[in-house]
Parts: C-alpha cells; sequence; structure tokens
C-alpha cells in the first residue's frame, strides 16, 4: 500500500516483502532509507562483523581502509551462509573509532562503494565511538536480513 508522502522502493527479487520509504516531511538521506518494512518471513540477525581475518586476527592496522574490506568480506561471508544477499540486508549499523566526520564520512563511501554497498541503502546508522571491543580496531558493522524463501 502506498500512502501520501511515501515512496517504496522495491526489491525486484523480494518485491512484495521488503519496502523501503523516504517520507517527503523526513530529511533527505545520503542513500540510506528512514524505514524499512519486511511483510513476512524469517530474519538473520548477524553478529558484529569485525576487521578478523579467520584466524581471529586483526587486519589492517592503523589502515580503516584495509579493515573496512575485511569487514566487507566476512559481512558477505555471513550473508552468504544463510543463502542471502546484500540487498537482502534491512537494518545496518555502522561503527567507527573516530569523531571525526571526514573519517565517518570514509567508511560510509568505501562500505556504499564494495560490493556490501546495497546493504547500505536501508535503514542504517553510522556511529563515531571511542573504543571497540579488539585492541587496534577502527570499523563493525552489524546487519539484520530478511531472508529469502
Amino acid at each position: 500500500m502506498v500512502r501520501a508522502g511515501i515512496t517504496p522502493v522495491r526489491l525486484a527479487d523480494m518485491t512484495e516483502k521488503i519496502t523501503r520509504i523516504n517520507p517527503e516531511q523526513l530529511h533527505a538521506t545520503p542513500g540510506y532509507h528512514h524505514i524499512t518494512v519486511v511483510e513476512t518471513g524469517r530474519t538473520a540477525y548477524l553478529a558484529g562483523q569485525c576487521p578478523l581475518d579467520r584466524n581471529g586476527d586483526l587486519v589492517g592496522p592503523g589502515s580503516l581502509e584495509t579493515q573496512v574490506d575485511q569487514v566487507v568480506a566476512n559481512a558477505l561471508t555471513a550473508l552468504a551462509a544463510v543463502n542471502a544477499q546484500p540487498g537482502h540486508v534491512v537494518r545496518s549499523v555502522i561503527y567507527v573509532r573516530s569523531d571525526e566526520r571526514d573519517v565517518l564520512g570514509a567508511a560510509w563511501r568505501r562500505l556504499t562503494g564494495s560490493a556490501l554497498g546495497p546493504a547500505f541503502t536501508t535503514a542504517s546508522t553510522l556511529l563515531g565511538v571511542s573504543q571497540l571491543g579488539f585492541p587496534g580496531q577502527l570499523v563493525e558493522v552489524d546487519l539484520t536480513a530478511a531472508l529469502p524463501d
């Protein structure tokens, strides 16, 4: 159902399950949507994806770009494990260890420009934080996905 002031954006492969909405009464966004509605189905809640390799070692100490790339790789692996793709993500929270807007913006641009990019067109939050769980960790991404049938 479409209401006045609401522009639904639907995924082609899940046409009747996920609707992304930006009400006209809210501010424009840099690519994400204010509201994501999932009509039915199963949901996967991914743990925060960290810049760790398969052995649990931090990848790219001091390099936001390298750490973002590892987080992307890990998130894609986790989504694939439940037969999901970035377009199935309905909520994302991005944590960046910084209080500088330029650093937060760089993380956002690297994520949205990656193979995981479609995950960030949904309801999304970008946060600058003072500390993350692993020594030297600069970024973490928390994803929720509506699983395909």
